[in-house]
């Protein structure tokens, strides 16, 4: 028989189990609150220099000093911008040139390297990849020189067209590897079933994995843009100064004995305008298409 339990017993039961929950609940709470002010915290950190740039970029030559350095403008001095938009407006043409071309040229070879090493047995296909990925782990600065002396040697040095071959060749890595593992759950059956309609290599690739391709697509695009709009070492190493993107012109800004601050402050916000705009736009395509490959990959 079970014993009869009291009222009281079934009380005095309840109550510290009540007061271990409204102590968890507490503790949770300060837990929540302490994690919530960090993140405050580490974010005011992290905006401090994005706010000294956007004040000291919009300040006359003679405001800017150390000691006002966090104080507003008096007023708002727009011939900063001014200035730094004409000594880009020739670089800026060159880096939408190179970024846009050679972004679009990796991410299709890209494509054609992923669709081939899943879905197409080729011999030493299980070598091929890693050592394409290995490519992705070399230093820019170990290469420069026997690069620098190989693209003199060919007869694209200083120009466009070799920076663009350049940043092809080094983005190949990233971009197979990412077209790869989307590929890669792409259903056998169904290339098999194109294949059986009388479809080839290119026929499947045009008509079955490219209308697929677009979360991969959209990852790579902002991807290499991204890296190639910002890169500086192969610009200033490769370019000749007619052929060199905003990030060398950028520097050139900051240059000198005597800079005015503004300048290079208002320079690096027109530089950094088309990635941040990527990003705006793009960004919840691009954490979707991140992913779509890390779960079929």
């Amino acid at each position: 028989m079970r014993p009869k339990t009291s009222p009281d017993t079934i009380s005095t039961g309840t109550a510290p189990r009540r007061a271990t929950a409204a102590a968890a609940s507490r503790r949770t709470d300060w837990t929540r609150l302490f994690v919530q002010a960090l993140v405050v915290l580490l974010a005011i950190v992290y905006l401090i220099p994005l706010y000294m740039t956007v004040v000291t970029s919009l300040k006359a030559p003679a405001e800017i000093n150390l000691l006002t350095a966090w104080k507003l403008p008096s007023h708002p001095y727009w011939e900063g911008y001014a200035t730094a938009w004409r000594q880009f407006s020739p670089t800026l043409k060159n880096s939408f040139i190179l970024a846009v071309v050679a972004t679009l040229l990796s991410a299709v070879l890209g494509a054609l390297n992923g669709y081939v090493l899943s879905k197409w047995e080729i011999p030493g296909a299980q070598l091929v990849l890693p050592f394409m990925i290995f490519g992705m782990f070399i230093p820019y600065q170990s290469v420069l020189i026997p690069l620098f002396q190989f693209m003199r040697g060919i007869g694209l040095y200083g120009g466009l067209t070799g920076l663009i071959l350049v940043h092809v060749v080094y983005g190949l890595p990233i971009t197979t590897l990412l077209f790869r593992n989307f590929y890669v759950a792409i259903p056998d059956e169904l290339l098999g079933a194109a294949s059986i309609d009388g479809a080839g290599f290119f026929k499947i690739l045009r008509w079955v994995i490219f209308p697929l391709s677009g979360p991969p697509f959209v990852v790579v695009a902002i991807w290499q843009f991204t890296q190639i709009w910002n890169e500086f070492l192969f610009a200033v190493t490769l370019a000749q100064p007619g052929s060199q993107p905003i990030t060398v012109a950028l520097a050139n800004l900051a240059g000198g004995e005597a800079v005015s601050w503004n300048l290079p402050m208002a320079g690096s916000i027109l530089a950094a305008l088309p990635t941040v705009l990527v990003y705006i736009f793009l960004g919840r395509y691009f954490i979707r298409g991140m992913l779509a490959g890390a779960l079929k990959g």
